[in-house]
């Protein structure tokens, strides 16, 4: 049988906006570098979420060496100078609460401010991550010792392609993998294999499996266009199959890294455990 392999690798540098493909990317304590290092926030440090904002998804982002640069329909492209460089200047900390965890983030600025209030039309900051914010992934999962993103609770995700392809036979509208925005995507593995990697080499990096990824409704929000499915779909079907006695709905695996390097397009995914 073909050794299975990564064939995606996407990064999300703003939380909940638009992913960004990339051939190759380094492997930090945190998770693949710049992915969930910005975050939309009230004034009051609220992170906005699909449910309340779904057209953040529209907003692409990319990362320069020197600046953040924001896009989204029907917006002037905005550079946003990230923390540390001589454009950015002095920055206000900004005290900021992702799911009842209380953390810090430094301000982006006013200009980037106005660009997003202006598109959600409703107060908005936009915060980053620095190094000195260190936010643990969840106790008791793995190992401690684990540093997490913006993100919802752990570094890494990845799904199977086949696990994919065993939803999108049960759909009439087929879901494309950028509803379901992991980091990684394996192709070469069984669907659902990854409910149970539980320590990974990838290339030249290892990862360790924490949990099951417990879906939420985010996949019911059309990337392209930030619309709502009114069938509730693809989770609906999704449930049908893929939901637990104990409760909840899963898809993919939540990975922490063990050992740093850079991930790749084409790389094996050996299972160690």
């Amino acid at each position: 049988m073909p050794a299975a392999r990564i064939a995606e690798i996407s990064v999300y540098p703003v939380k909940s906006a638009a992913g960004l493909r990339l051939d190759a990317c380094p492997l930090e304590t945190r998770g693949l570098a710049g992915d969930r290092r910005w975050m939309v926030v009230s004034p009051e440090g609220r992170f906005f979420t699909w449910r309340e904002h779904p057209r953040l998804v529209l907003v692409r982002a990319r990362l320069g060496d020197e600046a953040l640069l924001l896009d989204a329909p029907d917006r002037t492209p905005l550079a946003v100078p990230r923390a540390g460089t001589a454009a950015a200047g002095r920055r206000a900390r900004a005290a900021v609460t992702v799911h009842g965890d209380d953390l810090h983030g430094v301000d982006a600025g006013d200009e980037a401010a106005r660009w997003f209030s202006d598109l959600f039309e409703t107060p908005a900051r936009l915060v980053e991550m620095t190094d000195d914010c260190l936010r643990p992934v969840p106790p008791g999962a793995v190992r401690p010792g684990g540093l997490v993103s913006f993100a919802d609770g752990y570094p890494v995700l990845v799904i199977g392609r086949a696990s994919l392809d065993e939803l999108n036979a049960r759909l009439a509208d087929p879901a494309t993998m950028r509803r379901f925005r992991p980091n990684l995507v394996v192709e070469g593995a069984r669907p659902f294999a990854e409910d149970h990697w539980w320590r990974l080499r990838i290339g030249e990096v290892e990862l360790e499996g924490a949990e099951n990824c417990e879906r939420c409704m985010f996949p019911t929000i059309d990337p392209d266009t930030g619309e709502k499915d009114a069938r509730r779909e693809p989770m609906r079907t999704l449930a049908t199959f893929r939901r637990r006695p104990e409760g909840g709905v899963f898809l993919g695996q939540h990975l922490v890294p063990r050992t740093l390097g850079t991930v790749r397009v084409g790389d094996e995914v050996e299972v160690l455990t």
